[in-house]
């Protein structure tokens, strides 16, 4: 244990082991049950207890999960979209007419869902409705916007804002280089990617001006928005890095609040939902529970072992899940 984990506030004993007995990729709250999606195949699926049942989803690696709390849709390299809901019923959502590798996955409240294939994005309304959008390079990600029927396509050199309802022309977002996540903020106002290259980039909305988010020691794998869209917590330095989004300016002009250095960089991160929290994990398997005010930590796990590669909230805020590269799983009621 590190000099700086022995001088915070600790609930180790607290946490539920959960036997998941494979490296988890992502993990998702269904209810008060957590879906740990492991890397290939299947999904285990634990209460607060740590009971956990597993799940066949692909017959490979599960490329990309998404979830809105009712249902955890993967994409796989089998070439197809799947969902599982809480009781561990999963049902085959779509499937890759040339069995191509699915690359990402979106949910939108009102049922509809995207993924996208190679080039190719694809939405499918709550009512059946199938639409697709050719991008101009492999679709790095997907994101639909809190309101309406609005997706955002990352791609390299930029994003595409699509309205597959619509007939006007996708509107181009351009910024140099590869984009890969993408994200709105909650207030629709703000559109954030992280890039292949060590940084971030945005564009406001409303006249497309850009943010530019650098900095960073190495490629933000993981983003968060605070309760409130107030700030978005990101990966890929030893410190967690939030960059502020209260002003009509987001983070244009000024300086991202450094919170919980380690001496391991930060891999994942996971805002609280009602609280001014947040969770963050670490290369050295590090995972602490942060206060946004005032950066106070307190320990959830202690370091040793291989990154922690999941952590969620469920949507209560009353229960943490983790997971790390080599299968260690755990879940914490708060």
């Amino acid at each position: 244990m590190s000099s700086e984990q022995l001088t915070i506030a600790s609930l180790t004993d607290r946490v539920k082991s959960v036997a998941v007995g494979a490296p988890i990729a992502d993990v998702h709250f269904l209810g008060d049950r957590a879906a740990f999606v492991c890397a290939e195949e299947k999904v285990a699926l634990a209460d607060a207890n740590g009971e956990v049942s597993h799940v066949d989803v692909h017959s490979g690696a599960n490329l990309c999960t998404a979830s809105d709390g009712q249902r955890v849709v993967t994409g796989g390299d089998d070439g197809k979209v799947i969902a599982l809901n809480a009781k561990g019923e999963t049902s085959v959502l779509a499937t890759d007419a040339k069995r191509r590798w699915i690359d990402n996955v979106a949910l939108h409240p009102d049922g509809a869902f995207a993924w996208s294939a190679g080039k190719t994005a694809y939405v499918r309304s709550g009512k059946g409705e199938e639409k697709s959008f050719d991008a101009p390079s492999t679709v790095g990600g997907l994101a639909f916007a809190p309101k309406g029927l609005r997706v955002a396509v990352a791609h390299y050199n930029g994003v595409t804002l699509w309205f597959p309802n619509m007939a006007a022309k996708p509107e181009f977002l351009e910024w140099a280089g590869s984009h890969l996540a993408v994200t709105f903020s909650p207030d629709n106002k703000f559109l954030v990617t992280a890039m292949h290259e060590p940084a971030l980039h945005g564009w406001r909305l409303a006249d497309n001006r850009h943010m530019r988010m650098s900095g960073y020691p190495g490629r933000v794998r993981s983003m968060s928005w605070s309760a409130g869209g107030k700030g978005l917590a990101t990966s890929g330095a030893d410190t967690v890095i939030i960059w502020p989004f209260a002003s009509k300016d987001g983070p244009m002009g000024k300086e991202p609040a450094m919170l919980a250095p380690l001496q391991a960089r930060v891999s994942m991160v996971a805002c609280h939902p009602k609280q001014d929290i947040m969770a963050a994990g670490y290369s050295d398997g590090t995972v602490l529970i942060v206060r946004l005010e005032d950066g106070a930590e307190i320990l959830v796990r202690r370091n040793g072992g291989e990154p922690v590669s999941a952590l969620a909230w469920n949507a209560k805020g009353t229960l943490l899940a983790f997971g790390t590269e080599d299968g260690d799983a755990g879940i914490l009621e708060f």
